[in-house]
């Protein structure tokens, strides 16, 4: 494919390119030297899950394997242990190594969804880290200063507030950095949070004189809530694990305003077709083709139909959760242990909104004790049947 075609797929929905200049001659090295661009993307196994917020990344990284460039997939088992200071606003809680071993393994069934794993080079950075000496980690440091990590947004936010930053998350972005020398990296993708360690990657490889990266950007995907971005620790995530029904619900409670961007980043549907769409239709259509991708066609048509059965036309779902209860527990003991409420502070905001009910009937206090057998409520899309 020549080059400018290779561009123009490559800068869909990417927030920046540091620079295109510099990938237009390295795709060309590339053609002339009959050579794929090593392509890098780290991935910090933190939590077992990815969502779809993970997959905008993994989505790009597709592209370029179908462009016949070679990807590294990198899990950070050991740089996951201190975990990646980006936009955080306190230091983060470090895992064990069996923890993240464990979290690991499970990012590489997950990718096979989207990428070739046929094609796909998956490295861990333990590789390297566990046979440097102190020393030899110490000698990273001298590639950066103090005044730099502290022009940093993140840092420099929590510095003039007066919060903890720890001399370990000062090193995580060397450590990143110094992953891209060891691959010897062509093109590094991260989130538009992640610039500062991507350029450092620039800067190391630089210092090793090695050609420097390009570096490439991906928006960040807000959550269901709309506000941050998604996350599991922020409660607003869409596990791509996660069963269809769940998925396509999430998927149909984010705002209209936010459903473009994720077809724009989660899909290849064209945004114009889209735009001339009726908000609901686009919706629908948006959770089936993720549904699909993550699990079937057949179980995204399923889905769609129940949820048109259930929220337009005002019915109880087919399938539901069943809680047994003494007639003595609470509608937020319920909710609680029945997992259909993550805590009691979400309880009690869903029956703050209205939005808890039993047999239809609004609950006004979450010390209400059901005594009779019914259907419980909370949301729009959360039933459970007790008895």
């Amino acid at each position: 494919m020549d080059i400018s075609k290779q561009i123009e797929i490559i800068k869909r929905g990417a927030a920046e390119i540091i620079s295109e200049d510099e990938l237009r001659k390295k795709l060309e090295q590339s053609i002339k030297a009959g050579r794929p661009l090593k392509i890098k993307a780290g991935f910090d196994p933190t939590a077992p899950d990815l969502h779809l917020g993970h997959t905008v990344l993994l989505r790009k990284l597709r592209q370029f394997q179908d462009l016949g460039h070679e990807v590294y997939f990198l899990i950070g088992d050991f740089t996951g242990q201190i975990g990646d200071p980006s936009g955080r606003s306190e230091t983060r809680k470090q895992l064990s190594k069996a923890e993240v071993a464990k979290n690991a393994e499970t990012y590489k069934k997950q990718v096979s969804k989207i990428l070739d794993t046929s094609k796909l080079r998956i490295v861990f950075n333990s590789k390297w880290f566990e046979k440097m000496s102190i020393a030899d980690m110490l000698k990273l440091t001298t590639h950066a200063t103090v005044s730099q990590m502290l022009a940093r947004d993140d840092f420099k936010k929590r510095y003039t507030k007066g919060e903890n930053i720890s001399i370990l998350e000062f090193i995580y972005p060397l450590m990143q950095g110094y992953d891209s020398v060891e691959l010897e990296a062509d093109v590094e993708l991260g989130g538009t949070d992640q610039i500062f360690n991507l350029l450092v990657g620039r800067e190391f490889q630089k210092d090793f004189n090695q050609a420097q990266q390009v570096v490439l950007t991906m928006p960040l995907l807000e959550g269901t809530d709309g506000v941050q971005k998604m996350s599991k620790s922020y409660g607003n995530y869409i596990g791509i694990n996660e069963p269809a029904k769940e998925m396509f619900g999430k998927v149909m409670s984010i705002s209209d305003e936010l459903m473009l961007k994720y077809y724009e980043l989660l899909t290849d549907e064209d945004l114009n077709s889209v735009r001339n769409m009726h908000p609901k239709e686009a919706k629908v259509n948006l959770a089936k083709i993720i549904i699909t991708q993550y699990h079937s066609a057949q179980a995204a048509e399923k889905e769609a139909e129940e949820f048109s059965r259930v929220f337009s036309q005002k019915e109880t779902p087919v399938d539901m959760p069943v809680f047994k209860t003494d007639g003595k527990k609470t509608v937020l003991d319920i909710l609680t242990e029945s997992k259909l409420a993550a805590s009691g502070n979400e309880v009690r905001r869903l029956i703050k909104q209205g939005a808890v009910s039993f047999n239809n009937v609004k609950v006004e206090k979450d010390d209400f004790v059901p005594s009779e057998p019914g259907i419980l409520k909370a949301g729009s899309r959360r039933f459970l049947k007790v008895l």
